[in-house]
């Protein structure tokens, strides 16, 4: 993996003041969580010196309240 890439991406998100989060999900990659309003990003720095990046963006509207929650524990859990 190329680390000076992923180095060099955490300093610019620092400097820009940009809130983010190391995570790892796959055994062939560390993974940096990225939070801006209404958007997330999942960019992913792979061994073989690629990057993936997917974006979950909202369009502001909150559409459920606490009971959805429910659905979140019968649905995703173990």
């Amino acid at each position: 993996m190329e680390t000076q890439k992923l180095n060099d991406f955490l300093n610019e998100l620092e400097e820009r003041k940009i809130f983010y989060r190391l995570s790892k999900v796959r055994s062939e990659a560390i993974m940096v969580e990225v939070a801006v309003p209404g958007q997330r990003w999942e960019v992913e720095f792979m061994d073989d010196g690629s990057m993936e990046i997917e974006k979950f963006i909202s369009d502001g509207d909150v559409l459920y309240d606490e009971s959805e929650l429910k659905n979140l524990f019968e649905n995703f859990s173990d």
